[in-house]
């Protein structure tokens, strides 16, 4: 990577934070910090060196107690241990009620405000 595209590095209030709350939080997490390590081709030390400021809340103390467990990690390392975590059986049986759950009424629901809400339920 060179300093011109260094440079170009979006600032960390710019990157994805990740905070362990919401139904989807870690899949934008790690979508969006797969992007800008791919757009900007960063090395993962880079990327990993953010951590401590993009880990907010719970997921800030999990993150902690794994560093000082396990050290210095990759990247990739990083993901599996996130989808470990949130993305696991009963994640997917809360998504899949929530949504057979949900019902869109055509004369009560705008369609717009109802799939943006469903979407962070």
């Amino acid at each position: 990577m060179g300093p011109a595209l260094l440079k170009e590095v979006p600032k960390l209030k710019e990157w994805p934070h990740f905070s362990g709350k919401g139904e989807y939080d870690h899949m934008e997490f790690i979508r969006g910090t797969d992007m800008i390590k791919e757009d900007f081709e960063l090395p993962e030390k880079l990327v990993t060196a953010r951590f401590n400021t993009l880990f907010t809340k719970s997921a800030h103390r999990w993150y902690i107690n794994l560093k000082q467990a396990h050290g210095h990690q990759s990247w990739t390392w990083w993901k599996t241990q996130i989808i470990n975590k949130r993305a696991n059986d009963s994640w997917s049986f809360k998504v899949e009620t929530a949504f057979k759950s949900s019902e869109f009424n055509a004369e009560k629901d705008k369609s717009l405000p109802w799939f943006c809400q469903k979407k962070t339920d």
